[in-house]
């Protein structure tokens, strides 16, 4: 039997780093996982091989319709699908090593293997049981089914993210089911690449929960790009043929039936916190009503010396917010106060153009009833995206009416997902949309297009 000060169940976001934060503090750290590389969802089957497709498929896309206004003339570019994937699994390969490194580089022993808590402050692999003071379930989640839908995945013709990242043959059509952030990035992907896709949402709009006014930009110019986006529309079947697929749904404003058929239908309707096989129950850790493990301001779960963080959480399913607690529940067992705004934690949607968020929508500041401005400014007025040809889009900062505060910030444009920080560190120190205005950017930036919303703030924008 192994003994450890902290045992870390899970090797992705939130557990790596929480288990390389522990080992800088001084803690002999052990971290369970049970893939054949670290990093869990994000880095195997999730952030990093999504990004990487979401960039080749964007050189494709220029190839085909910017180059020539750029002077550049070549034959139509020919994707061969092996490479591409290949070039993925590279990208996957180099970070996960990455992560097997920082392990060794901090003396950190990774168990390999699937584990389960049998009593508190015990951990077994296997035949193999291991003893640590501190137990962190760091399991992260898994993909949703279609609720109320008769569909089974079998990750050839109905497919999950995992599935979609190593489809055999780019199909000519494909259904995604979900209108959020991974049925859109995956869609976005396969549109450059010449498939037909029809993405099927049950509420009104995409993007559930983001600022309104960016959806309905986002969506047109998801339609224009050639995305068939129907929204309003509940899928109650998914039935499998031999080569294909057939979906059926409903729309809810008229109750009308509809069929569509496609070679590949991508199940993207959210995710569901990982928690089978961790022995939870037997010890009785409580969990919400939506199945997440309950915690405290502490991470502490209704066990002592049992802890969760990430997905298997309450909070949104992100691998930065996850990344986040890690570090901070590693440094409270060294007695540390660290502190996470949760209100600060920046969402990004990594299509073309970008779609970044943080902090408080127009929606939501209305219906707290806060007194606010709205400063907007669109990337049509921005040099550095006339430069490369990405004027779609704006910056919108809101702030509060009489201190000027800044509440929220939504971009849809060029490296949106890059900008947005800006806004996060200002939100951090309290600033005001008159620091930022006041702050000087960098010519010729897209983070100019935020200095300018700032301006609009108040007396008005200067390129508007």
């Amino acid at each position: 039997m192994a003994s450890y000060d902290i045992i870390v169940i899970g090797g992705g976001p939130g557990g790596y780093v929480c288990a390389i934060r522990a080992a800088q503090l001084g803690f002999r750290v052990a971290c369970v996982e049970g893939r054949e590389t670290l990093g869990g969802t994000c880095l195997n089957v999730g952030c990093i091989p999504s990004k990487a497709l979401l960039h080749a498929s964007h050189l494709v896309h220029e190839a085909e319709h910017n180059f020539e206004k750029m002077g550049i003339r070549t034959s139509a570019p020919k994707v061969e699908w092996d490479k591409m994937l290949a070039y993925k699994e590279d990208v996957v390969g180099q970070n996960t090593r990455g992560i097997e490194f920082l392990f060794k580089k901090n003396k950190i022993d990774w168990l390999k293997g699937w584990g389960q808590v049998t009593a508190p402050g015990k951990v077994s692999i296997g035949d193999d049981l291991h003893e640590a003071k501190h137990i962190i379930i760091a399991s992260g989640s898994k993909s949703a089914s279609i609720p109320g839908a008769e569909v089974e995945i079998d990750e050839k013709i109905v497919v999950t993210s995992t599935g979609a990242l190593a489809l055999p043959k780019i199909p000519k059509k494909m259904v995604v089911v979900g209108g959020g952030v991974i049925g859109l990035e995956l869609g976005s992907v396969y549109s450059r690449l010449g498939t037909e896709v029809t993405v099927i949402e049950y509420m009104d709009g995409i993007v559930p929960g983001a600022d309104a006014e960016v959806a309905k930009t986002f969506r047109r110019i998801l339609s224009k790009q050639g995305l068939e986006i129907v929204t309003g529309a509940a899928v109650s079947k998914v039935e499998t043929l031999k080569t294909k697929a057939k979906v059926s749904y409903r729309r809810r404003k008229d109750d009308s039936e509809h069929q569509v058929d496609a070679d590949i239908v991508l199940v993207a309707t959210g995710r569901l916190p990982f928690t089978e096989g961790l022995g939870l129950d037997k010890l009785g850790v409580k969990l919400t009503p939506r199945g997440q493990i309950a915690v405290d301001g502490g991470f502490r779960t209704s066990v002592p010396g049992i802890y969760a963080i990430g997905d298997v959480i309450e909070g949104p399913m992100l691998a930065h917010k996850a990344e986040d607690e890690g570090g901070a529940l590693a440094e409270m067992i060294a007695g540390q106060k660290p502190h996470i705004d949760y209100n600060l934690i920046p969402g990004v949607i990594y299509t073309t153009p970008e779609v970044a968020s943080v902090g408080a929508t127009e929606q939501a500041l209305k219906e707290a009833g806060r007194a606010y401005r709205v400063g907007k400014f669109p990337f049509m007025g921005n040099g550095r995206a006339k430069a490369v040809m990405q004027t779609e889009g704006f910056v919108k900062l809101l702030v509060d009416k009489t201190t000027d505060r800044v509440l929220g910030c939504h971009i849809i444009g060029p490296s949106a997902g890059e900008i947005i920080h800006e806004i996060c560190v200002a939100m951090e120190f309290g600033a005001s949309a008159e620091d930022i205005a006041r702050t000087c950017h960098a010519h010729p930036t897209f983070s100019e297009a935020v200095r300018e919303a700032a301006l609009a703030c108040g007396d008005g924008a200067i390129h508007a």
